[in-house]
């Protein structure tokens, strides 16, 4: 991994969140590739909930300052950095007053998703990829985690295709058993469709559902992880169906030396 840049874009990242399966592995992957001499970058949304002035978070004046079109409105995108003590890994925080600066993450205090939650997703994928513009720094591997970060890869691959930056880019997704009940808004199709993004790619989102989200992922995805040991049988059904390079589940003494396998001999090979 020395010298390889791999971008994390991740929904939650430990120590900013508390600890589950995508916010521990989105702090651990990057880790182990950082020991291993690789050049590491995370994103994740700066949710209200988490506590700036602990976490050491400053706004980055160079990067924030442009607006994204979201369903037709022009909405401020706002970048603030952190440390991750004693790593010097360095965390890019996506931010909008309107999105993300509610105390709470996902769904609200009954746990009802948030219904502009499809429209945060629509953002944060904008966001991260407008920034690592900005910073003019081209990824051998984007690694996705959680179903906030899922529109990356098909915003990577259609809106952003003329891009020259991610040219090379390789696009892993981990898939996990976190996900959410019912869907998100119904209108998300239309929203995504405003970005003149193929019908083809995106017509399953007719039901925004937690598996929907990930199958669009997966499909814009060069390679897969399982980063739950169970998965939706009907997620498990379409990973078999794929043709791409999958690390199957691991569990976590294993991991380091399985992932930093698979990236390079199934990834960046």
């Amino acid at each position: 991994m020395k010298d390889k840049r791999i971008l994390y874009v991740s929904s939650e990242v430990v120590p900013y969140l508390p600890e589950t399966e995508i916010s521990s592995m989105s702090f651990e992957a990057p880790r182990l590739v950082n020991q291993q001499g690789g050049q590491i970058r995370i994103f994740m949304p700066r949710y209200g909930n988490i506590n700036e002035r602990r976490h050491q978070l400053h706004e980055v004046i160079r990067l924030s300052g442009i607006n994204l079109v979201i369903n037709d409105l022009d909405m401020p995108l706002i970048i603030k950095v952190a440390s991750i003590p004693k790593e010097r890994i360095q965390v890019y925080f996506i931010d909008n007053d309107e999105y993300f600066k509610r105390k709470a993450t996902l769904t609200d205090e009954d746990g009802n998703l948030f219904s502009d939650n499809d429209e945060r997703a629509i953002f944060f994928a904008k966001g991260v990829i407008e920034t690592v513009k900005k910073l003019n720094w081209a990824p051998d591997v984007i690694h996705v985690h959680g179903w906030l970060a899922s529109l990356l890869p098909v915003y990577l691959k259609e809106y952003y295709k003329d891009e020259p930056l991610f040219n090379e880019s390789k696009i892993v997704t981990s898939v996990y058993n976190q996900s959410f009940n019912n869907s998100l808004n119904k209108d998300m199709l239309n929203k995504i469709k405003f970005d003149n993004i193929n019908d083809d790619a995106i017509n399953v989102l007719e039901e925004p559902s937690y598996n929907n989200l990930m199958k669009i992922a997966i499909d814009y995805s060069d390679a897969l992880i399982v980063g739950s040991e169970n998965i939706p049988e009907d997620l498990e059904n379409y990973l078999n169906a794929t043709e791409k390079p999958i690390l199957e589940y691991t569990n976590k003494d294993e991991f380091g030396e399985a992932y930093t396998t698979f990236v390079n001999n199934s990834v960046l090979s």
